[in-house]
């Protein structure tokens, strides 16, 4: 089950890194957080990275495996020229230019360049594979405290689904289905149950 993004830290060799999550494995990592470790100008050295043609090459296969609106044609005429003393790029105009959904561009508190995991460990490789590791080893330790915190959350829901059951099927049976069959009354219940269970878990019992 998702969750709302949510803005979320990582450190790594003492720099804090931000990390836009969703409690599932698409977050997404900021690249100019990364990209400080090596310069006070992290647009600049995002921009470096984007002009080499093993870079385009990569995030050109990754929007082809996960994005159905990528635009190749457009992607072409980019490849082509990717690696040539005049070429540039950066996260808006590739984004513009090709629909691409790995790399964001976001403003405001937490602005700047963000790439999901995938593309943002890449990243930290170009910029220092011993960076890049560390990234990787408190990255796993925010998965590990959020999915203790899910865990947490979600049997708490089902502790409450629990006490509550018998007062909301005793409230259907008072209120809504006085005078049907048993076999009916149990449907009832558990249909009704599952708008207790949709409302706590956005989902189900059978799901």
């Amino acid at each position: 089950m998702s969750r709302k993004e949510v803005n979320e830290k990582i450190n790594a060799m003492g720099m804090e890194i931000s990390v836009a999550s969703t409690g599932t494995v698409d977050d997404y990592i900021s690249l100019t957080d990364i990209a400080r470790y090596k310069s006070d100008e992290p647009s600049s050295v995002i921009a470096n990275w984007m002009r080499n043609r093993d870079t385009i090459d990569f995030l050109g296969v990754w929007e082809s495996l996960h994005n159905p609106d990528f635009n190749s044609i457009e992607f072409e005429g980019i490849e082509k020229q990717a690696g040539r003393n005049a070429f540039t790029m950066s996260p808006k105009k590739w984004i513009q230019s090709t629909n691409a959904i790995g790399i964001r561009a976001k403003s405001g508190r937490y602005g700047g360049a963000y790439a999901h995991i995938d593309i943002a460990f890449e990243f930290a490789s170009w910029i220092s594979p011993e960076f890049k590791l560390y990234i990787i080893k408190d990255y796993q330790r925010l998965k590990a405290d959020e999915n203790s915190r899910l865990s947490l959350e979600w049997n708490e829901k089902r502790l409450f689904t629990k006490i509550n059951y018998k007062l909301h099927t005793d409230t259907i049976k008072e209120h809504l289905v006085p005078d049907i069959s048993e076999s009916k009354r149990n449907y009832v219940y558990a249909s009704e149950a599952d708008v207790l269970n949709a409302a706590l878990f956005g989902m189900t019992a059978k799901e």
